[in-house]
């Protein structure tokens, strides 16, 4: 994956905070946690990880 270890720690902490309070239940969170494995082990892996990248360098002053 191409995901940095702080791209996944921002959004554990978001899933975090959403269930914190209370915006999201549990159930929810983990409906969407076995959505984003299923979804990382199927064949739109690759174009996630394209969109998610192309988001990234479009952000301006983050260079590689």
């Amino acid at each position: 994956m191409a995901f940095s270890i702080s791209a996944l720690v921002l959004f554990g902490a978001l899933v975090a905070l959403l269930i914190r309070y209370r915006a999201l239940g549990a159930g929810a969170a983990i409906a969407a946690l076995l959505f984003g494995f299923y979804l990382a082990r199927s064949s739109a892996a690759p174009s996630v990880d394209q969109i998610m990248s192309a988001l990234r360098d479009a952000i301006p002053g983050n260079h590689q």
